[in-house]
């Protein structure tokens, strides 16, 4: 009798064609939704009549794009991106390279076949498309999970720490479809480590693990083993790659970079070579983060500018005399300190009001002594708790990114006194500079525990990349919208 029921009409193959028509889609409405603006700003190129146009140079255009459509559908087919469960900024990050060359190659096409062109059409349906691709084939995959088409029936091979952590990671994104159905337990004490888990936990031995499998509909298998369960099943994995076509495997590798692996075998051998970078020790890569700062930073502060002085005008009224900006001495790069700027977002006695409220209260100050955080602060004014939970105080921190002490996306800043607290992780804190935005922001803010914002900063600074900045920077946006988590 089987272990857990699969649902047979979950068939993932079956959604590799609606993926293909929505990306189809979205570029049809790409090139359509160009050319309605170059109707809107440049009105002049019809001639007054869109039928002319259409006659004389749209349909060339058309079928140049759309014949490139075609080819980059079927590139997405080919490389999987309609099987494959890509977690979602790998999946950006490979759709945004694809449509980067279909975008230069309809450029040279009508370029070297001296086609009547608009340097307006093509390039603007291919930033749209930048857009529209994206979001629709999100939306369709949404629409396939609701129709119990892209679910895949998983179970995970393992009951250690790292299986829980797997299982955290699959369930984080929920559009990557992983259906876990259980968790199969190799060694005796695997299922004890599991005790409390909300997902069945099966306690098999090594030899009725293949028989398992197959009794149960071969689900799909993610092998997360911690070492000493690995050993214990090191013949089943390998009959499991016959049997399989594809496996996922995450090894017991916590602590290392992970971005930027590059993974070699020797001939002959059953060893995997892994060899790992730190980013943040190569010269050009650092040059290219600094000068993402200088053009974010410097954009910000010039669009941001008219929010300065309303912002400014509303501390004066509330907050009563000093500054309008509030610099505090917090440790930067290589332990270096540095003034980071916020907007005031207290009162001008602000010191006198803290101690009083931490002699009078046990509960507040044990609160403080925790994060050095109160959660109802009295000393905050009502622009100062608004600028907190949108974030906005810390905008002067522009200024900061701007000298080179701090960066747009990094560790969080701290003060001297914290830096204990990083432990043997704070070599990650001292060896980048701070950032205005982080992973700790984007990951739930004041409601993660210190331990956690710990955790976090060391895997930026382990993991650094341009794309994950630019990631980080999108994941603030939306943060900030919510006020999710600010305090």
């Amino acid at each position: 009798m089987p272990d857990i029921e699969l649902n047979k009409s979950q068939l993932p193959e079956r959604a590799k064609p609606w993926f293909a028509l929505a990306d189809f889609a979205a570029l049809a409405i790409s090139f359509v939704a160009a050319v309605g603006l170059l109707w809107l700003f440049r009105s002049h190129r019809f001639g007054g009549s869109l039928h002319n146009w259409w006659l004389w140079e749209g349909q060339q255009q058309a079928a140049g794009f759309l014949g490139l459509a075609l080819i980059t559908v079927a590139t997405f087919w080919w490389r999987g991106h309609y099987s494959l469960r890509l977690p979602f900024w790998d999946e950006l990050l490979e759709i945004l390279r694809s449509l980067l060359l279909a975008a230069l190659l309809n450029g040279m096409l009508v370029l070297l076949g001296k086609f009547a062109i608009s340097r307006f059409l093509w390039p603007v349906s291919w930033g749209v498309a930048l857009l529209m691709l994206p979001w629709l084939r999100g939306a369709m995959r949404q629409a396939l999970l609701r129709a119990g088409i892209w679910q895949l029936p998983t179970v995970i091979i393992g009951a250690s720490a790292n299986a829980h952590e797997a299982y955290r990671a699959m369930m984080s994104e929920a559009q990557l479809g992983f259906d876990v159905q259980a968790f199969l337990a190799v060694t005796p004490a695997g299922a004890e480590q599991l005790a409390h888990s909300t997902i069945k936990v099966v306690q098999l031995s090594p030899d009725e693990l293949l028989g398992w499998l197959d009794a149960n509909g071969r689900p799909h298998v993610v092998v997360a083993a911690a070492q000493d369960e690995m050993r214990a099943i090191e013949t089943q994995v390998e009959q499991l790659s016959l049997r399989y076509k594809d496996l996922h495997v995450i090894p017991p590798i916590a602590g290392l970079p992970l971005f930027g692996v590059v993974p070699h075998h020797f001939f002959s051998h059953e060893v995997l070579l892994l060899r790992v970078r730190n980013n943040l020790t190569v010269k050009s890569l650092t040059a290219l983060k600094r000068a993402f700062d200088l053009f974010g930073a410097g954009v910000g502060l010039l669009l941001l500018s008219p929010l300065f002085a309303f912002v400014a005008v509303q501390i004066k009224r509330q907050g009563g005399p000093g500054a309008v900006f509030f610099g505090h001495v917090r440790v930067g790069m290589n332990g270096a300190p540095f003034k980071c700027w916020k907007f005031r977002t207290m009162v001008h006695n602000s010191q006198e009001v803290l101690e009083n409220l931490l002699a009078s209260s046990a509960e507040a100050r044990a609160e403080w002594d925790k994060d050095f955080k109160l959660k109802n602060d009295p000393r905050i004014t009502p622009i100062g708790a608004f600028l907190r939970k949108t974030s906005l105080d810390e905008i002067p921190q522009l200024w900061n990114v701007i000298k080179g002490e701090m960066s747009l996306v990094g560790p969080r800043p701290i003060i001297t006194e914290e830096l204990e607290r990083y432990g043997d992780k704070v070599d990650f804190y001292l060896e980048a500079r701070p950032g205005l935005t982080g992973l700790w922001q984007v990951s739930g803010r004041n409601d993660v525990s210190y331990a956690e914002r710990v955790a976090l900063d060391a895997w930026y600074v382990k993991n650094w990349n341009l794309w994950y900045d630019v990631a980080i920077v999108c994941k603030t946006i939306k943060t900030v919208t919510r006020g999710s988590g600010a305090y």
